[in-house]
């Protein structure tokens, strides 16, 4: 059996040459933008129920997450 994901805000899902990103996620709702690459962020906000959604990227594949940034110094260079 397939290990249940969980959706969260943020994720990028790839669905054949779009991108999907999560902007925000509500109990029942979801806000998504749809882009042909995942380094734009500004895209028209998309929104479907969680039902929809999930239907929607069941044959997308979720990327993992960019890496944080490490922490600057602190003090003079």
């Amino acid at each position: 059996m397939a290990k249940p994901l969980k959706l969260q805000q943020g994720q990028i899902w790839k669905q054949g040459d779009r991108f999907l990103r999560i902007t925000r996620l509500e109990r029942l709702a979801v806000e998504y933008k749809s882009t042909p690459s995942p380094a734009i962020k500004s895209s028209l906000v998309h929104q479907a129920t969680k039902k929809e959604f999930c239907r929607l990227i069941k044959s997308a594949e979720l990327l993992p997450p960019a890496p944080a940034p490490g922490p600057r110094p602190i003090g003079p260079e």
